[in-house]
C-alpha cells in the first residue's frame, strides 16, 4: 500500500485542487460553482456529499467501475469543499488516514470508543 508521502501525485493533486477551491470559493456565484455552493452555506455543500454519496452507492451496485470511479471523484470534490469550509485540507486527511495506517479497523474503533468515554466523563 502506498503512504500519502510515497504517492506525491496524489498529493500534488490534492494540493492543486484545494488551493483551486481556495481562490474559486470567493468569486463570483453567477461565474463559479465553487462560489455558488459557497454562497448558499455549509447546508449546500453537505447536501451535496448526501447525494454524491448516494450516486457512489448507485453506481457500486450497477457494477460499473468506471461509473465509480467518476462519481467518487465528485464525492471527494465535494468533501473538499467541507474540508475548505472548515478550514481544513486534504492534508488534514492525509495525515489523519496515516496515523491510522497500521491499525486494524477494530482497533481503531475501540480506540475512538475510549476517547469519547474520556472525553464524557464515562
Amino acid at each position: 500500500m502506498s503512504t500519502p508521502d510515497s504517492n506525491p501525485l496524489s498529493q500534488d493533486v490534492l494540493a492543486r485542487l484545494a488551493e483551486v477551491i481556495e481562490e474559486r470559493k470567493v468569486g463570483d456565484p453567477e461565474k463559479s460553482y465553487v462560489a455558488r455552493l459557497f454562497h448558499k452555506g455549509t447546508d449546500a455543500i453537505l447536501k451535496k456529499i448526501g447525494e454524491e454519496a448516494t450516486e457512489v452507492v448507485m453506481a457500486a451496485k450497477d457494477g460499473d467501475p468506471k461509473h465509480v470511479v467518476y462519481e467518487v471523484a465528485d464525492l471527494w470534490f465535494h468533501s473538499m469543499l467541507a474540508l475548505s469550509a472548515f478550514g481544513l485540507s486534504p492534508a488534514d486527511v492525509l495525515t489523519e488516514l496515516q496515523r491510522r495506517e497500521g491499525l486494524s479497523g477494530l482497533e481503531e474503533f475501540a480506540a475512538r470508543k475510549a476517547r469519547e468515554r474520556e472525553a464524557n466523563g464515562t
